[in-house]
């Protein structure tokens, strides 16, 4: 089994971001690339870096219609990602077409809070209610339209993994102990998001703004 640790690779610069997966490639578990990849390299970047050969997890967040996330889906061939992201807040019809749109070996997640988010943002938007109970609301739905699986920070994946027992939980907000947390508001170290019941972790900034990103990943990893 690979590392579970994919890294998040989130730079417009498509040589730098060649660089970081080309240092990588040995001891990451796959890819993320994220929306500020994508919009700058579209499908051709994502393609060019999977040539490296490691799993590739979009993380796109598609939030809309039915009817657009599914053409949305089906727009992104002949992409095959590891994993696909969508918004669970789109409801049950647009996380059904998500899912029958996306190819055979593409798991489908929902994203519920973002690890951004606290009680207050959550809030200050009008849910009522802790990050806690939001995200088992969310997973329940995701579970019931079929999808794969959901993203969670390490602090509800416990929780989630609970109720939804073969469930795939993506967590990000992963910060080793001598890490900045940065705009992250709820997260959590490596080994207690595994050990809370994560199936794969995101880590972006302590591996990809290291000076040498692989000893950076390899020195986390021993953590697990």
């Amino acid at each position: 089994m690979r590392s579970p640790i994919f890294v998040a690779i989130d730079t417009p610069d498509m040589d730098r971001a060649r660089a970081i997966a080309a240092a990588v490639k040995r001891h990451a578990g796959g890819l993320k690339l994220g929306l500020e990849f994508f919009c700058h390299n579209g499908r051709h970047g994502v393609l060019e870096l999977a040539e490296l050969g490691l799993p590739i997890f979009l993380d796109l967040k598609l939030h809309d219609i039915p009817n657009t996330v599914a053409k949305a889906v089906q727009a992104l061939a002949p992409i095959t990602p590891a994993v696909l992201t969508v918004h669970a807040a789109g409801g049950r019809a647009m996380l059904e077409d998500a899912k029958a749109a996306a190819p055979a070996g593409t798991k489908v997640v929902a994203v519920t809070v973002l690890t951004s988010l606290d009680g207050d943002d959550l809030n200050s938007i009008g849910i009522n209610g802790n990050s806690h109970s939001q995200v088992e609301r969310l997973a329940a739905l995701a579970r019931e339209a079929g999808l794969d699986g959901i993203v969670c920070s390490g602090n509800e994946v416990k929780a989630a993994r609970k109720q939804w027992k073969d469930g795939f939980f993506v967590v990000p907000g992963i910060r080793p102990a001598d890490s900045a947390v940065g705009d992250q508001k709820r997260v959590m170290s490596p080994r207690a998001a595994i050990d809370a019941g994560a199936s794969i972790l995101v880590i972006g900034r302590p591996v990809t703004g290291a000076e040498h990103p692989d000893e950076a990943l390899r020195a986390i990893a021993a953590t697990l």
